[in-house]
Formats: structure tokens, sequence, C-alpha cells
């Protein structure tokens, strides 16, 4: 088999069998099955099937691993954690994949957010991710193996707490979108969460002994909650054309299939990702207050591609963080070996769609000054 056809072999797995969801322990599992009835669409029978496999495989390693070095991190400190904020799409991968160069940090990777009751046991046979997943992502034309950073809300998929299950059950998508916020949300569904996330950080805190560089779009809705369990805590906020994250989204909604098991799609996806806009922004503007002097920085993701290294540069300046002339050289090398790197094109977008996002969305064209008839 030559390389293109192993390629195609990979996606088409990717989309039909292996999941995100793979490292969830069995009860979790389980429990997420009965909480819909185990409504799984017969096209995805067999990725529920790998699941019980390959989750009844991560409940027993899982009892292992916690023996074994549960004790030594239940105590562990996570000290001044650096999250990355922003939407989909916005550029907060690009940003993260960044900073996550810098040896002074330590940060989530796709074995350790897919894995992540097993990660100190298992991660010294990532290398097989290589066997069985695209090198790329589905959506786009970022690299993808089990070392990339990646983003940690995977990690707390097992609580049933997380609004990327809603990729699994698109049909419950409103239930979970309460979990962006956590805004009315049970104080035990919150408390299963906060525990999960903490547990997680503490596992890379304690293998790695250094602070961690965090992104997932979800945290830009909860800097109440994440000051709260991390009040020295470092935030940069990264921002986009709101028109083009709109495409961007839809365009990428409609290619990633590896959380599902029933049949993607939305009566009105537009809706959908407008609302879910105006529920991240809503909750970030009236928050973002909360958070100390010095503690936050915000760019632009034109900034971003424009001048990395400058943009760089700058949030270390204005947090406070030291150390970026002994980073430069590696951030300098990647920024080369990316700069050929091409966008997803997408659609323009109609004219009564546009009028609809420039009016959800007002409040985010006035404070980052876009235009809204451009």
């Amino acid at each position: 088999m030559n390389g293109a056809s192993a390629e195609r072999v990979r996606v088409f797995l990717t989309h039909w069998l292996f999941t995100s969801l793979y490292g969830m322990a069995l009860e979790e599992y389980l429990a997420l099955l009965r909480k819909h009835r185990f409504a799984v669409d017969a096209s995805y029978l067999p990725r529920a099937a790998f699941m019980i496999l390959s989750c009844t495989l991560t409940s027993l390693i899982r009892a292992y691993e916690d023996r074994r070095y549960g004790p030594e991190f239940a105590n562990v400190e996570v000290r001044e954690p650096l999250f990355v904020l922003g939407h989909w799409r916005s550029g907060t991968t690009y940003l993260h994949n960044l900073l996550a160069l810098d040896k002074q940090f330590a940060h989530p990777n796709v074995w350790r957010v897919l894995n992540p009751h097993t990660f100190l046991t298992t991660e010294r046979y990532s290398d097989i991710v290589k066997l069985a997943s695209p090198k790329t992502r589905l959506i786009d034309s970022m690299d993808l193996g089990a070392k990339v950073p990646f983003e940690d809300e995977f990690a707390t998929c097992g609580t049933l707490c997380s609004p990327f299950l809603a990729g699994a059950f698109p049909e419950a998508t409103e239930h979970y979108d309460q979990y962006l916020t956590f805004r009315g949300v049970p104080e035990e569904e919150v408390a299963r969460w906060r525990k999960s996330l903490m547990l997680f950080y503490k596992k890379m805190t304690w293998k790695f002994g250094r602070p961690l560089v965090l992104k997932s779009p979800p945290h830009t809705c909860r800097i109440r909650l994440l000051l709260e369990m991390f009040p020295d805590a470092r935030f940069v906020h990264i921002h986009r054309d709101p028109y083009a994250v709109f495409r961007s989204t839809k365009g990428t909604l409609r290619m990633d299939k590896t959380l599902c098991l029933q049949a993607p799609g939305s009566p009105d996806p537009d809706a959908r990702i407008i609302r879910r806009y105006r529920i991240m922004y809503d909750s970030f503007f009236e928050e973002r207050h909360l958070i100390p002097e010095g503690r936050f920085h915000e760019l632009s993701f034109k900034e971003l591609e424009s001048d990395p290294v400058g943009v760089v540069r700058r949030i270390y300046e204005h947090l406070d963080i030291h150390g970026f002339e002994e980073f430069e050289p590696s951030l300098k090398q990647y920024v080369g070996c990316v700069s050929g790197y091409r966008k997803n094109e997408f659609p323009e977008l109609p004219a009564g769609l546009r009028e609809k996002i420039a009016h959800a969305w007002e409040r985010s064209f006035e404070e980052w000054g876009y235009p809204r008839d451009s």
C-alpha cells in the first residue's frame, strides 16, 4: 500500500471507527450511552463497539495508574497556568503551538488529553497513533500527531459535562452547550468537572514540574470559574474578523466526524454557530474585568499572522513572563517551517446571513473594530 492509499485508510478509520472519546473509562462510556438511551445510529455501531473495547482497556490501566502514581500527584500544586482564549477558528491553535515551544512550560498534547486516565503509563507507546490517524487534522491542514499541543477540554469528557459531547450526540446540542459557561448547572456537575480538570493538570504538573500553557475555546467563557481554581493564572485572548470566524466554523463543522455516535448535523447550523458565539462572548465580556492587572493580554489573528515572533514577544512583556530570549531561536525556526501553510478557503456569506451575524455579534465588531459592511 503506497503512502496516499495508507492515508486514505487512516482518514476512513478516523471518520467511521476511531474516536476522540476512546480514552474514557468504561463506566463513563456506559453512563454516556445510558444518558442517551443507547441511541447510536447504525452507521456508528462499529465505533460504539470499538469504544467498548478501548474503554475496558482504559479502565484496567487506570486502576494501575491510580495505584502507582496517585499518591505522588495528589498534593501537587498547579502553578500560574497560562490560558489561551478565543473562539474556534480564531487562531488559538497556532498561538498555542507557538507558546508550547517554550521549554519553561508544559502543555497538553493529543495523547494526554485523549488518555487523561492513563497517559502517565501509556505515553511511551504514543507513536502507535501514527499507524491509525491522519497526518493532519481533518478540519484543516494543521499537523496532527500524538505530541501535537491539543485542547485540554477533551480530558474532561468523561464527566459528561463537556460541550464537546454534542459532537457525539448532536440531538442533545443545547443540553451540552450549557457546559460552555456552567452557568445554571447543578453544583454537583460543576464540582465533577472541576475535579477532573484539576486532576489532569496535577498529573501534567507532577510529570513535568513546570507551569502549563493551555488552550480550549470553551475556557473563553469560564474566566470566573478558572480564576476560582487558579487565582494566579495568566490569560491571552486572540480574536478574528467575526465573518471569517463564522465561515471557517461552518466549513469545518461539516468535516469533523471524529466524535459522532449519531449522524452529525442540525436543522439550522447557522443559528447554532451564532448562538454559541453569543454565549461565549457575552460571558467573556462580562467576566474579563475579573482578571487582575497585568494578567491579561489581547491580540488579533491578523497581528499573529503578520508578525508571530513580535506578537509572542509582546505577550511575554505584557504578562511579565521571563525567558523570551532563550526561547526566541526555536520560535523563529518553527515560524519559518510553517510559513507556507495555506488556510482553508470558504465561500462568501449571503447578505441576509451577514446581517444576522452583524446584529447578533455586534459587541465583537465594535469592541475590536471589524467592519460590518466589508
